[in-house]
Parts: C-alpha cells; structure tokens; sequence
C-alpha cells in the first residue's frame, strides 16, 4: 500500500507525512487547517522537484441556494445564518438589509444602529478570533513550530495566561452584545425588514458603553501584539513582504460617501493594482460588475469584474481577478472614518511604501487596523442619544419582487440576493460570499507560495504551513463559498478493502 495511504489511516491525517516521502511527485495537504470548512491543497512537482502546478480543492458543498426556494422570505435571515458558525452574522445583517430591499422599506434611524452597533460588535470579535486562534498562531508560535503548538494553547504559552484571558474574556463580552439584541450569538434572530426586534433598555446602556470603550483598549493592544511579535521580527516582516506573499491585482470594498472604509452600509468601490479607482456603483448594481467563472478542479466559482471579462489566474494592470477583505477594503478606500484607525491606517502604508499594498500577509496587519476602527464606530453609537429609543421599527406593506443586501463580513464583500413571488415565497436565491470573491486570489497565493517555497523536492512541514498561511491569510469561509453549476455534481467513491487497499474507485463527472 502507498506509504501516505497507510499513514493517513493511521495517524487520521497525511500532513505531515509528505516531509519524508522522498522521491514523490505529489503532496497533498490534507486536511489543510485552522479556517472555516473542509479544503486540502494538491503540490505537483516536475522532475527538477520544483512545484509544476498547486491547487486549492474544495470538495465539501453547500446547498442554499437551492433549499431556500419556496421558503417564506422572512425566514432568510434565520437560514442563511446556518451556513457558517463562525460568521452568522454577517450572513444575518446581509439577509436582512435585503429585505428592507425586498420589501422597499427603510429602516428605522434607531432601528439602523442598533444594526451596525451589533455589526460592528460582531467584526471586532471575529476579527479576534482570526488574530489570535486561526492566523495569529504561525507568527506568535512561529510558522514552522510543531504542529500540536501553533493553536491558541501555543499562543497563551507565548503571550502569557493573563494575556489570554483578556482575549477569551472581551471576546466573550462582545458575544454578550451580540446575544442581547439576537438572543444567541451563534444564530441570531434580530433583523427584520424596517428594522430590528428589539430596543435598548436605558439601564442596560452603561455597562455596553464601558464594553465600547475597553474594546478600542483591546484593539489598541492587539495592534501593540502584532507591532511587538511581528513586526519586531526582522524575518517576520522579510516573509510578509517577499515574493512568495504579493500579488498584484484589483480590490473591492465598501465605502461611504467620502470614501471611508464602512462595513454596514455605503457603495462598492473597485481599485486597480496601481490604486486607481475603476468603478463605483451602488450594492443594487452589483450583477453589471460581478460575473462568476468555474474550475473543473473546486466547487467553487470563482468571481471577476464582467466588465473586463475572465482572463485567467493573471496579475497586472489589465486583471479582472479582485480581491475583498480587510486589506482589499484599506486599499479601496481613502482612509478610515474614526480618528485611532486613520492614524493606524496611515502607518500601515507609510511602513509598507504607499498604496496600495499587495503583500497578502499584510491582511492580518489590516484586520487589526479595521478592529480598532470597529470599537470606535461602537462608542461612537452607543453614546448616539438615538441608540436607546423604542422607534425601532417601521412595518412594510409593499408586495416583495427583487431584493438586494450587501455587507463587509470580516472576510470581505457578501451578496445576499432574493427574488419572491406576490406571496414572498422565494423563487431564486443568489449568494456571492467574501471567499468566492476571493477565491481566484487565494488559488494564486497558494500556488505562488508552493512555487516560491518549494524547491529541488525539499519538502518539509514547516514549509507546508507556510503555503497554508497563504490562504490563512484571507481568513476563508469554504463553507459558505461553495456553489455548483445547474446538473449533476462530480462525485468519486473510493471502495477499500479490509486491508485498507484501494480495490475500486468509481467517477461520475
């Protein structure tokens, strides 16, 4: 039997079993680790032992948008909050707002920031969880630590018990937030269209104010972490700012009216690799500038701007490829709309050369620039005299067709669009997550990474992490980004004897 069969049954996985397979022409990291879903990456080497070709697979699939038809409208936001676990609510306020679409509704002004307090809440969280338990652990730990070191258990060795309980501890203050709106965190049920279902008690305020207020200290001392442990390390700032880690491609966020980085509300602004602004439009348009192409190899599409038309995994001026997330929406935007982010913002690309900036790791430097911005906007709202009115509804009455909702989950971009029927049954459900957005970029990092790292067949586990942190970068949701064309999926179905022999394996294409 193949070596990396057997070890793979028995160990429960081949990642590190590719180290020592000398002579072999292919690795396969699989289960690749620490993000949300099920993926693996395939190396090809050629007979030099240089990476020929690496793809990212996603074999998991997700049926949504086909298990939403005939539903009743309302019940889209409590659906589509089950797609992931780790980000409910993005999926939450996305399906929300396109209700208020759907149903030609605006939301009431308490009622709107009482959304993005949550919103916000909801980013500053996550973005945490990323920085600390998913990306963080190849930095604080180190990339090619043992792997039973580099998780969170790695990263309170490092930083320190006191440490880590300030981050499980405002973390699980900022999920108390949540679930008092949403009634649970996980699944939340808040938004509705013209508003939310539930007001702010006048005696609840202090204590989420002084929340709002120890979030931007937290903030603020996760930027001093990351100033501390990784930009402190010479060798750090070499890998993040290498080769190995830049592309160059176009990249989308939303901003306000003066451009500013905003994650509830505003319009999709696309930049291109030189900063230049190439379209602005607003979140109803969005068909007229997204198209989605398919790989044989994922089932996941893969997104581009239509107006350029697909041309490949190409970097450059001429691209169509785009990126989302925190470091695609810092480059979109002109600046930061709360006074510690901007200056944070600043320094970013005044240490990294100027915009934009390409380096895909320099994501986990962005994310802790919008967690600061996030705790401001909180204090920001919850000190808003509005933010403990009752108004914080307004009931629709118009007969639902087509609706459109469009937020920044910490991933990026999220399309969430529905069409009724006059009862406001759905009849067509289309959903474009921040991974798909940036689904094309993360196939280019991944091979860039192999391509650059591996060479003359050295292949060891330490730089196998190092491809990983090239998708572990964009913090991806596999999960909520897979889609499959109309007809029939592939399927493999491999049948093993009880020596563990591969006997058979029957394909349908």
């Amino acid at each position: 039997m193949d070596k990396a069969v057997q070890d793979t049954f028995n160990q429960g996985s081949a990642r590190a079993n590719a180290a020592y397979q000398a002579g072999r022409r292919r690795f396969t990291v699989n289960p690749i680790t620490r993000l949300e879903g099920h993926g693996k990456i395939d190396i090809f080497l050629d007979d030099k032992g240089d990476v020929e070709r690496a793809y990212l697979q996603v074999p998991e699939l997700r049926g949504f948008e086909v298990f939403s038809i005939g539903r009743p409208a309302e019940d889209m936001p409590q659906i589509t909050s089950r797609i992931c676990g780790v980000c409910p609510t993005a999926h939450h306020m996305a399906a929300t707002k396109c209700l208020d679409d759907l149903y030609k509704i605006e939301p009431t002004s308490p009622g709107r920031k009482i959304r993005e307090l949550v919103y916000d809440t909801f980013m500053l969280e996550d973005h945490a969880l990323h920085f600390f338990v998913l990306g963080g652990p190849d930095f604080i730990v180190g990339p090619e630590a043992p792997p039973a070191e580099r998780n969170i258990v790695g990263v309170i060795q490092k930083v320190g018990l006191e440490a880590g309980k300030k981050v499980i501890s405002t973390r699980r203050r900022l999920r108390e937030l949540i679930a008092y709106f949403g009634g649970k965190v996980v699944h939340p049920v808040l938004g509705l269209p013209g508003g939310v279902s539930k007001p702010l008690k006048a005696e609840d305020l202090p204590k989420f104010q002084q929340l709002a207020k120890d979030g931007v200290e937290f903030a603020e001392w996760t930027l001093a972490v990351l100033k501390q442990i990784v930009l402190g390390n010479p060798e750090y700032v070499k890998m993040i700012t290498s080769d190995a880690f830049t592309h160059k491609t176009c990249y989308m966020g939303m901003v306000d009216d003066q451009n500013k980085v905003n994650f509830y509300d505003g319009k999709l602004r696309v930049v291109d690799c030189t900063g230049k602004e190439v379209c602005k439009f607003p979140t109803q348009q969005y068909r007229d500038y997204v198209a989605e192409h398919v790989e044989p190899w994922s089932y996941m599409k893969f997104t581009f701007l239509k107006q350029r038309g697909w041309k490949g995994f190409v970097e450059g001026p001429d691209t169509s490829i785009y990126s989302v997330a925190p470091l695609a929406r810092l480059n979109a935007s002109d600046g930061m709309a709360t006074p510690k982010a901007q200056a944070a913002y600043e320094e970013f690309y005044q240490t990294l050369g100027g915009k934009p900036v390409h380096h895909t790791l320099a994501n986990h430097w962005a994310r802790v620039i919008e967690m600061i911005y996030a705790a401001e906007r909180m204090e920001q709202l919850i000190d808003d005299p509005e933010i403990t009115s009752q108004e914080v509804r307004r009931v629709p009455t118009n007969v639902p067709k087509v609706g459109i909702g469009v937020v920044e989950a910490p991933r990026g971009t999220l399309f969430h669009h529905y069409e009724t029927d006059e009862r406001g049954l759905i009849k067509m459900a289309n959903m474009i997550v921040a991974t798909q957005n940036n689904a094309a970029r993360i196939a280019m990092s991944v091979e860039r990474a192999a391509k650059a790292l591996i060479k003359g067949g050295h292949v060891t586990e330490g730089l196998l992490n190092k491809v990983e942190m090239a998708f572990r970068a964009y913090d991806p949701c596999l999960g909520c980004a897979t889609h499959s064309l109309p007809g029939h999926l592939p399927l493999s179905v491999k049948i093993y004897n009880r020596d563990r022999q591969l006997v058979q394996e029957l394909r349908q294409e």
